[in-house]
């Protein structure tokens, strides 16, 4: 795949980072929100993160995801069914699909939506690589919405890059009543952290 560098950050501290791209540039005009979470998702999650991403394109938000198992190819599934617009911001260089068995997918999002990296084409990415690409997510969209995370769960990575970056962080109302998990109280003590129980508590907040 032919690859494009450009700065896509809306802060200005992260101008000197150059990431690569392949489609519709101009969806990051757009109100964009993260759809995250479990790669070993639940089905009940699975299905959460296909109708949030629904629900999203319907109101005209562009659906942003990582293109992981889980969680993510849910919500670009989701987006794409519901005839909306999806970006994926991946850990590995734009002509590498990781899980290979998301290459259709990732294709079609490079084809019709669009498809971002910080990592050059050709270039040996690492599990630790995983975080940066979450960063670059955050720092990318409006918001980011958690379906569902363990208190072990990589996602978490990018609940923290939100609270760092002043973004605004949905986490599902599922997880928040999870006694089971300590991580979301942490994060519900910032103001820019809201449980999410109707898609309004993100439109409200984004959209005019």
């Amino acid at each position: 795949m032919p690859a494009t560098q450009s700065n896509l950050f809306r802060d200005q501290d992260d101008a000197d980072l150059d990431i690569y791209y392949a489609g519709d540039l101009s969806l990051l005009k757009r109100k964009c929100v993260s759809v995250i979470g479990a790669r070993d998702v639940s089905a009940d999650g699975a299905a959460r993160a296909r109708r949030v991403a629904k629900e999203l394109v319907q109101a005209g938000i562009v659906v942003t995801s990582g293109l992981a198992k889980g969680v993510d190819i849910s919500a670009h599934l989701g987006a794409i069914d519901a005839g909306g617009s999806t970006i994926a911001v991946i850990g590995t260089p734009l002509n590498k699909a990781y899980p290979i068995d998301h290459a259709e997918t990732q294709m079609k999002i490079y084809r019709d939506h669009l498809l971002i990296s910080q990592f050059r084409p050709g270039q040996r990415t690492f599990p630790s690589d995983f975080p940066k690409r979450n960063r670059l997510m955050a720092a990318l969209t409006d918001a980011s919405v958690i379906i569902e995370a363990s208190d072990t769960s990589g996602t978490l990575h990018q609940a923290a890059e939100c609270t760092k970056l002043g973004r605004w962080l949905f986490i599902a109302n599922s997880v928040v009543e999870d006694k089971r998990l300590s991580w979301p109280k942490k994060f519900l003590e910032y103001d820019t952290c809201v449980p999410l129980r109707h898609i309004s508590d993100i439109t409200s907040r984004l959209l005019p």
